[in-house]
């Protein structure tokens, strides 16, 4: 009966979803497009093999899930993999890491509806979920057709535990027709079970983001990018990055390199926005701030007089990671959450990072633990931390070693979740 009236309450505000959808696609014109396949309306070339299908729903977590997609192709190459995503950002991600060696479609909305029409068209044979993605009709109709549901590199907050358990009627009986969650941690864990996740379907198996696939070509291109900003500016200058900023948040980083100009000209701002539609806004902010700026995009060549570099494109964070100095987290000055720290961190990059890591709490703590990571407060914090990394030769060969050592010592998740799915896998697909 719970389950019912939610289902009545999402086909209510259904017609909201939509024109959340139009004024999204104002900035971001991609949000209005294939808006058909939101509701279970796509085509799919006629399966062959059978789909393992891998729901990621935006940029990061289909990055995450690229190595173990990619194993999943290789250990089972008579199946076929579809990944949904929710977001433009996580479709565009997926075609530029897996091309057309996977199927990609948006997921449905948790409509009983939609929820058919996609698993009809579908037939998947094993559901993965990447971090922590739930919803009661898709659950409930997998669970209904024996299809298992693996939840990997499940993350829950205490905050977004509390959501849960506010609505424990639809979460207790939907965790229990989830086949096994592969936990981060053991607070996420914890929090699991408290919610009502039966202790034999909980394995901690650490994050599987520890097991990001840095190619030699990434590390290259990188390298190679650097040189060219060299070539403009000077071979004496560093790279500041401040990566996957918010709205409220890029006048802080601003204020925070203005102040590390007051002490160190050689520094320079590769500003990368989280979300592609702020691109020109930020641009414009930067401009505001009477600040020089060239954008990626463009191909622009800084010269001697560039400030800011505005990284304004799409599926090149990692390239622009190794082609830098120090690394910002973004989403973390403000109450968002924060973003994933593991990336610059494998590039040996020192980290800094706002105080709200909310989302990354147990991966954050464990890497300041190590020496890898600095918690700034405010954008004062920032310079100050910044330019001591410029200034202090130890502190930043300490900071960059024990960075890369913590990513490289805490690999592992992609195995044991690989393991997971061997188990889950019906034996006779």
């Amino acid at each position: 009966m719970s389950r019912f009236l939610y289902s009545l309450l999402l086909y209510l505000i259904s017609p909201l979803a939509l024109v959340r959808l139009y004024f999204r696609s104002k900035k971001a014109p991609a949000y209005w497009q294939r808006k058909r396949e939101r509701f279970g309306f796509f085509s799919l070339p006629v399966p062959d093999k059978p789909i393992i299908w891998v729901h990621s729903v935006s940029m990061g977590e289909t990055i995450a899930s690229g190595p173990l997609v990619k194993q999943l192709q290789q250990n089972y190459p008579t199946h076929r993999v579809l990944i949904t995503t929710m977001t433009p950002t996580g479709s565009a991600q997926v075609g530029k890491i897996h091309g057309d060696s996977v199927d990609h479609v948006y997921a449905s909305y948790d409509l009983p509806g939609a929820v058919r029409r996609f698993l009809d068209k579908v037939k998947p044979v094993l559901a993965i979920v990447v971090d922590t993605e739930l919803w009661p009709n898709t659950i409930a109709a997998c669970h209904k057709r024996s299809i298992p549901v693996l939840v990997t590199n499940a993350r829950l907050s205490e905050r977004s535990a509390r959501g849960y358990k506010r609505f424990g009627f639809l979460t207790r009986p939907m965790l229990r027709e989830i086949n096994m969650v592969a936990a981060q941690n053991h607070e996420t864990g914890r929090r699991f079970l408290e919610l009502g996740l039966p202790k034999q379907q909980l394995n901690v198996t650490g994050s599987i983001k520890f097991d990001l696939d840095v190619s030699p070509d990434t590390i290259t291109a990188g390298h190679a990018l650097r040189q060219k900003w060299q070539q403009g500016m000077g071979s004496e200058i560093r790279i500041l990055v401040a990566a996957s900023t918010h709205e409220g948040e890029d006048q802080q980083v601003l204020d925070a390199f203005k102040t590390i100009l007051t002490e160190l000209t050689e520094v320079r701002l590769l500003l990368v926005p989280r979300h592609p539609e702020r691109f020109d806004s930020v641009h414009q902010l930067v401009l505001d701030n009477q600040l020089p700026v060239v954008r990626h995009s463009e191909g622009t060549a800084p010269s001697d007089e560039t400030r800011v570099i505005l990284g304004d494109t799409m599926g090149e964070m990692m390239k622009l990671f190794a082609a830098s100095d120090i690394a910002f987290v973004g989403g973390s000055l403000i109450p968002t959450g924060g973003h994933n720290m593991l990336e610059p961190a494998a590039l040996n990059l020192p980290v800094l990072s706002g105080p709200h890591v909310f989302n990354f709490e147990e991966i954050s703590n464990s890497l300041i633990q190590a020496g890898g990571l600095k918690i700034v407060n405010d954008s004062e914090a920032l310079a100050r931390s910044a330019i001591s990394l410029v200034q202090n030769k130890e502190e930043y060969e300490s900071m960059s070693l024990h960075a890369g050592e913590f990513v490289r010592d805490n690999r592992g998740a992609l195995k044991k979740t690989l393991m997971l799915v061997d188990d889950l896998m019906p034996s006779d697909k």
